[in-house]
């Protein structure tokens, strides 16, 4: 008897040992984001491209990850990051650097489609700093002033920081309304997960360090008309870059939701509706935002504590 309650003995301890650990509650809302991400791909009549990661937690939500997409304007992030890199070195001593305090003086030539802002200015009068160049790039998408940018900065360079970074597919292989270039096959290009990887490296002080890295992100929070935010709260502070050429609509940056930031990039090509690849960027957004603002404001097992409800128990 007590040879066999001794075996029966090691077999419930060999139970318990093999018990599974206990799973993740918040599991069920990722499974719910998942499931969201799918039913608006199953609406989209194109291809659609995602890369989602919590900046706290480390966790994914990919789609398509390695797909290369046509970057459009959302290429400028790497303008723009590359920008602050070398203004950064040159702070350090580093000669031959751009800087954000570099003076350029308006020229007629430097003028392309969609250049809203340097457009309007006087050609040989006008003086900026290339941080305001920076800052028409990024607000309203200016190509002259991208293109300003990309000469001062170098393709080259830009490309170099990207391998550094281990982003063997995003490029920048041409300036802004290069048709050209473009229709030889120099496209501005980058997958989801490499974008998504470019944004945390910058939010992790990777490619700059303080304070241009806080700049960095002021920067590219500055309010643009994109997709991204759409159904967002006014107030929250978004760092992203819309794209669009026409069958592509793309949008990638960091939401900062308070306790709990992520990164999001959604491409979409081969759209027979353009306006349906912005509602699905928009709609991964939203379903996005409410996972992240929940796991904000809960605990692990999902008790929420606010100050309307702090006297409850």
């Amino acid at each position: 008897m007590r040879t066999l309650f001794g075996i029966v003995a090691a077999l419930a301890a060999g139970c318990a040992l093999a018990a599974p650990a206990p799973a993740d509650p918040a599991q069920v809302l990722w499974d719910r984001l998942r499931e969201d991400v799918a039913a608006v791909e199953h609406r989209l009549d194109g291809v659609l491209g995602v890369a989602i990661k919590d900046l706290s937690s480390g966790q994914e939500l990919l789609v398509r990850p390695d797909a290369v997409f046509p970057q459009a304007s959302s290429i400028k992030i790497a303008v723009l990051a590359e920008l602050y890199r070398q203004s950064e070195q040159a702070a350090r001593g580093r000669p031959g650097q751009a800087t954000l305090a570099d003076r350029y003086v308006v020229r007629a030539e430097d003028v392309v489609a969609d250049s809203d802002i340097l457009g309007g200015l006087t050609p040989g009068v006008t003086q900026l700093t290339l941080r305001d160049l920076a800052t028409m790039m990024v607000a309203v998408s200016d190509n002259g002033a991208t293109n300003v940018l990309i000469d001062r900065v170098g393709m080259g360079n830009v490309n170099a920081m990207l391998d550094g970074l281990g982003l063997a597919h995003t490029r920048l292989q041409r300036k802004m309304m290069d048709l050209a270039a473009a229709r030889a096959g120099r496209e501005n290009v980058s997958t989801p997960r490499e974008m998504m990887q470019l944004l945390e490296r910058l939010y992790r002080g990777q490619v700059v360090g303080e304070p241009l890295r806080g700049d960095f992100f002021a920067m590219l929070a500055t309010h643009k008309d994109s997709w991204l935010p759409r159904e967002l709260p006014d107030d929250l502070r978004i760092a992203n870059k819309p794209g669009a050429l026409e069958g592509v609509r793309n949008d990638s940056g960091i939401v900062f939701v308070e306790g709990r930031p992520y990164v999001i990039c959604v491409m979409t090509s081969f759209l027979a509706s353009e306006r349906a690849g912005e509602e699905a960027i928009s709609a991964i957004s939203a379903a996005a935002y409410r996972l992240f603002d929940r796991l904000a404001r809960a605990s692990a097992l999902g008790r929420v504590i606010s100050p309307a409800n702090s006297s409850r128990h």
